[in-house]
């Protein structure tokens, strides 16, 4: 079988997305029965990262997605074909699958934001609204990285149950093995010797503004309260939601690379995810993966991914979560081996081979 993935998010920093395409491609490899890949590139700057693994290679040719998108909207061409040659299945990992001439579609919808949360969306992710319909139409079975997101799909565009598959996405194993980081780490990063932390895009979705007034609250409470850390690209939009970071409790530390960030997610006293929304919710993986508690929104996703291993708070209850950070949960041996071992039930490996089951099927449909 040979199968064409969107292999653009891998481009430049990379964000969820980009570790899920990446996770996928490396999970793709380890199977004995994996297809060929060919990683399609909708954009004309950049080069997906080598070196390759087996059975993958770069499509043969590219071109800009905005050109492109423009053309898709209006016609059902060009088809992806031009820029693959001739593949069995079109995987669209981001959202979007073009016009195709012959090969079959499956498109990831990574969750429903644009629909939920359309004030917390901008750029291209605003436009899922119109062309995750689109690709429905044009016949793409769905793919999802939870149950929670694909009992949303079912529900919002009526798709039947056997053109959805869920397939959790993994976790590398290098967040198992990762060091926490050493106090010369720390200096050079610029951060404090203890610290919780956040980790993600700084955008609105992320209800930042409940963790700043809650982690304020608590450092005046118990100045014993370690200053908090956000690690992350800078996104977009009003991040803050009204409380600002204030310098003396809060380290903004920007855009870490995958060591840097695993070794900094290994020594915090707590990773911290308050989002209002999320498909999935990797970092919460990551830092299970990594041994250390984790303070999470209660909201679904969260919910399937941590299982018992998180201590989960109201997504926009201050109050609570002040309360949860003067009160860290327990970090002995034992807690640790636990959230290690839940995490390492989630590798790409088999999220491949739920994929590769999801590539088969779509190719079999009529």
């Amino acid at each position: 079988m040979r199968v064409a993935l969107d292999a653009t998010p891998l481009l430049g920093q990379r964000s969820g997305v980009g570790n899920y395409v990446q996770g996928l491609v490396q999970g793709l490899a380890q199977l004995e029965d994996g297809p060929e890949v060919l990683l399609t590139l909708f954009s004309i700057r950049g080069a997906v990262p080598g070196p390759l693994p087996a059975r993958t290679r770069p499509a043969p040719r590219r071109a800009p997605a905005r050109l492109l998108r423009r053309a898709w909207r209006r016609w059902p061409w060009p088809p992806a074909e031009l820029l693959t040659g001739r593949v069995d299945v079109f995987h669209g990992t981001n959202f979007v699958v073009p016009p195709l001439a012959r090969a079959d579609g499956l498109v990831t919808v990574h969750d429903l934001a644009y629909l939920r949360y359309r004030e917390t969306v901008t750029g291209d992710a605003a436009e899922y609204a119109s062309l995750v319909p689109l690709a429905l139409r044009r016949g793409a079975a769905v793919l999802t990285v939870s149950r929670a997101v694909a009992d949303e799909i079912a529900a919002e565009y009526d798709v039947p149950a056997d053109r959805i598959t869920v397939a959790h996405n993994g976790v590398d194993p290098g967040w198992a093995d990762a060091a926490p980081a050493s106090d010369e780490d720390l200096r050079r990063l610029g951060l404090p010797d203890r610290y919780v932390l956040f980790t993600g895009n700084l955008e609105p979705r992320k209800n930042l503004g409940t963790l700043l007034r809650a982690h304020r609250a608590a450092r005046r409470e118990d100045s014993a309260v370690p200053p908090l850390v956000l690690a992350g690209p800078a996104g977009w939009g009003d991040r803050w939601q009204g409380s600002p970071p204030d310098p003396a409790d809060v380290v903004i530390a920007g855009y870490l690379a995958d060591a840097d960030l695993r070794a900094v997610v290994g020594r915090a006293g707590a990773v911290c995810m308050p989002s209002r929304y999320e498909g999935f919710g990797l970092p919460v993986l990551e830092a299970l993966a990594a041994g250390r508690p984790v303070l999470a929104s209660d909201i679904p996703a969260h919910r399937e991914v941590a299982g018992g291993h998180a201590t989960f708070l109201p997504s926009d209850d201050a109050d609570a979560w002040s309360a949860a950070l003067g009160r860290l949960p327990s970090d002995d041996d034992v807690a640790q081996r636990s959230r290690r071992s839940h995490a390492a039930q989630f590798t790409w490996e088999a999220s491949a081979r739920a994929h590769l089951a999801a590539y088969a099927q779509v190719g079999a449909t009529p």
